[in-house]
């Protein structure tokens, strides 16, 4: 008990510095260059990791499925992480990350695990920022600082990856029957939201487009901050407040360069926008997320990618 409690308080500590951990795995050889690169999951994502069981394959499967397993009483499914990204693992699938994952949990067959190491998020750019690929990858941790010739990982967008191998499970996020009645929000007012994978963005537009609330899509937590801070200036120099131009921030919580536990509390401590409701929208499950949810003062937290929940939890949180 007391290294479970151990290890909840050294995650807390993490989510109050603007800190993580990050696993790093090999998939192979890749297309390009035939060199085995270093991918990454973010920890708090992985259930947890295991010797490659047996695997029963299933009749008509989509691509990239390599069966499901059965682990510890849940049946779960398998993907070939190797071949969705393009690699070729060089010694087999040998090791099994079982992911928990906007309420779902299935896992993805890799070559090897190499480390878990614990980053800030400023050491971690954009993938849009950096030049990088954004299909799949949502980031490029940079894990030995800002040296030159730092050894570069990138963070896999499990988002993107989900929808591309399994496509019928993409959340309906845009049915108005289930949404219910339009937002009434304060004239002139609109929702800033942050999210680093471009599916979840495209999911969360389709969303607030359903629920016709004007809004403001940025990328990461920094750019929201930022984004923020120049609407209030705007604001200011209108003689209004912030809460006159946003009603709501609607933020993830693995954001590059800033994450979304750090965007909350900057809100909550600036006597600036102490008063705008945040709410936390994250694939992120679980009472310890939700506890460090909490802490740093968000008014609501919503796991992805329900569109009743997050129009449900909006409306609770915004002023009647």
């Amino acid at each position: 008990m007391t290294n479970v409690q151990h290890e909840i308080d050294e995650r807390t500590n993490l989510t109050n510095s603007n800190k993580f951990e990050l696993l790093l795995f090999r998939l192979g050889a890749d297309s390009a260059l035939g060199q085995s690169e270093l991918f990454g999951i973010n920890v708090f994502k992985i259930r947890e990791i295991v010797a490659m069981p047996s695997i029963t394959p299933i009749v008509g499967a989509t691509p990239h499925s390599l069966g499901i397993v059965n682990l510890r009483g849940q049946v779960i499914p398998v993907f070939d992480l190797p071949a969705i990204v393009g690699c070729t693992p060089k010694t087999g699938l040998n090791i099994m990350l079982v992911t928990e994952y906007a309420r779902t949990t299935q896992a993805f067959a890799v070559e090897s695990v190499e480390d878990i190491v614990r980053l800030d998020w400023k050491q971690v750019l954009s993938a849009d920022s950096s030049g990088a690929g954004r299909n799949m990858v949502t980031s490029i941790a940079r894990l030995d600082g800002n040296a030159d010739g730092t050894r570069l990982a990138q963070v896999l967008d499990v988002e993107a990856i989900l929808q591309m191998v399994s496509p019928s499970a993409t959340p309906e996020m845009d049915d108005e029957r289930k949404i219910g009645p339009e937002l009434k929000l304060k004239p002139g007012t609109l929702i800033l939201a942050a999210d680093d994978s471009f599916v979840a963005r495209s999911l969360i537009e389709r969303g607030l487009k359903a629920m016709h609330a004007p809004f403001e899509m940025t990328k990461s937590g920094k750019e929201a901050w930022d984004r923020l801070n120049a609407i209030a200036d705007e604001a200011e120099a209108e003689g209004k407040t912030i809460l006159d131009k946003v009603c709501l921030v609607l933020t993830d919580l693995e954001m590059p360069e800033m994450d979304g536990f750090t965007l909350t509390r900057n809100i909550k401590q600036s006597p600036r926008f102490s008063k705008l409701p945040v709410v936390i929208h994250s694939s992120l499950s679980g009472s310890a997320n939700e506890d460090h949810v909490r802490s740093v003062g968000a008014d609501a937290y919503v796991a992805k990618f329900v569109a009743e929940d997050l129009a449900k939890t909006i409306r609770s949180v915004l002023p009647h």
